[in-house]
């Protein structure tokens, strides 16, 4: 698969954009670590405050990781995208210190609705949450196009 620079800037320039106005990304820690059309990876520490009763990383805290996934690949082509509804299935448990990555993945684009795939994995590569998302693209984009050509 041969992805053109200029589409590659673009999405990473939107990735970058939608990252430096994340507060709530920001506060958790998390890292953009890759990001082209269709696709995001990011990564996250699981301090101590994010553990439940149980002393496990809180599901909330998963959930999170995978949905910032999941808006970053769906906003990745510039075109302002909002979840429409999003399921997740918990698989084992996660401890303080452990590096959660989630990757998000295109399965569907036709014209407003998106379907993306997130896998949530630890540092180790064991899978830890399957999470599936669905987009719909509500109008505007997220940079101008001249600024994406500058990056490359």
């Amino acid at each position: 698969m041969n992805i053109k620079t200029a589409e590659l800037a673009l999405a990473k320039a939107c990735s970058e954009h939608m990252h430096r106005d994340d507060r709530c990304s920001q506060m958790l820690g998390m890292t953009v670590d890759e990001s082209r059309p269709g696709y995001a990876r990011l990564s996250m520490q699981v301090r101590e405050k994010m553990l439940n009763g149980h002393g496990n990383c809180h599901g909330g805290m998963i959930f999170t990781l995978a949905d910032s996934a999941f808006a970053h690949a769906c906003n990745t082509r510039n075109h302002v995208s909002v979840a429409v509804s999003c399921q997740i299935e918990f698989l084992v448990a996660v401890r303080a210190g452990e590096i959660l990555i989630a990757e998000a993945v295109e399965q569907y684009l036709q014209g407003k609705n998106g379907v993306y795939d997130v896998r949530v994995t630890c540092n180790d590569g064991g899978l830890v949450a399957l999470f599936r998302g669905k987009s719909r693209a509500i109008g505007g984009v997220l940079v101008a196009e001249t600024t994406a050509d500058t990056m490359t």
